[in-house]
């Protein structure tokens, strides 16, 4: 099958302005995502962003760019306009793949955009994998999702969902034996028809509260499906810590 994989790479960020040309074991974060996206098998590759320095760093190693609007509120966004600029047809598979995740495993990637093929009534499918630990499902950093019984998802959120009322009314330091709680993994499949739809449509208030932009989807009646990843993924970066924690991996797993 063939899918694409757009990149959206923001210059601005709140923590980390230029987060995308952070050096990460002498190189740009942004490559390391691109580089991840070449194992993927994906037909096209594309680094979309809104500032010239981002679009300079990733052309010195060869990526293909797309410059887009600086007025996007979000990677969705920029990438739809990509779909447009290019006049990929509506069923054309596209990943999205965050700029700020260097260490996500190309074969998630491939998995996203197979289930993409694999269930015509989704208008996204994305990934999670079981939480294992109480500190992880008490962290608002981490995003859990409930499914139906199908895969569906019924709800992302912050907070721990579902709430567990009788063990949380006792014990909250361990899960509870029976539960089977689902980290949300940041990594999303679309058709280029649908990202045409969903950029018309205005925030909901779940979004905003939440500050979830998938949330969108379910509010207007869209299907996501979830799909547990087939490999655990590195957390993304958000912090100056997690630049060093990145710095340590890269330079270990060079090492071996």
């Amino acid at each position: 099958m063939g899918f694409k994989v757009v990149i959206p790479a923001r210059y601005a960020s709140t923590r980390l302005p230029g987060k995308p040309l952070l050096k990460i074991a002498g190189k740009p974060m942004i490559q390391h995502v691109y580089e991840c996206a070449l194992n993927s098998g994906a037909e096209r590759i594309i680094i979309a962003t809104e500032d010239d320095r981002i679009a300079q760093a990733a052309t010195s190693f060869s990526a293909e760019v797309c410059l887009t609007s600086a007025d996007h509120q979000s990677g969705s966004e920029r990438i739809a306009e990509v779909c447009r600029r290019y006049g990929w047809s509506k069923d054309t598979i596209v990943v999205n793949l965050q700029g700020d995740e260097p260490r996500m495993p190309a074969a998630l990637l491939k998995q996203v955009a197979v289930d993409m093929e694999a269930h015509p009534a989704a208008s996204v499918t994305t990934l999670a994998f079981p939480i294992k630990s109480r500190t992880a499902l008490f962290d608002p950093h981490v995003v859990k999702v409930v499914t139906d019984s199908s895969g569906y998802a019924l709800y992302f959120s912050r907070a721990p969902v579902p709430w567990h009322r009788d063990e949380f009314l006792h014990e909250r330091s361990l899960l509870p034996a029976d539960a089977c709680y689902l980290r949300h993994i940041g990594l999303y499949a679309y058709r280029a028809g649908f990202l045409q739809q969903y950029v018309e449509w205005a925030p909901s208030w779940l979004e905003r509260a939440e500050s979830l932009e998938q949330l969108r989807v379910l509010w207007y009646g869209g299907r996501i499906h979830v799909s547990e990843a087939l490999e655990t993924p590195g957390h993304g970066v958000d912090t100056a810590d997690d630049i060093r924690r990145m710095e340590a991996h890269f330079k270990g797993h060079k090492n071996d």
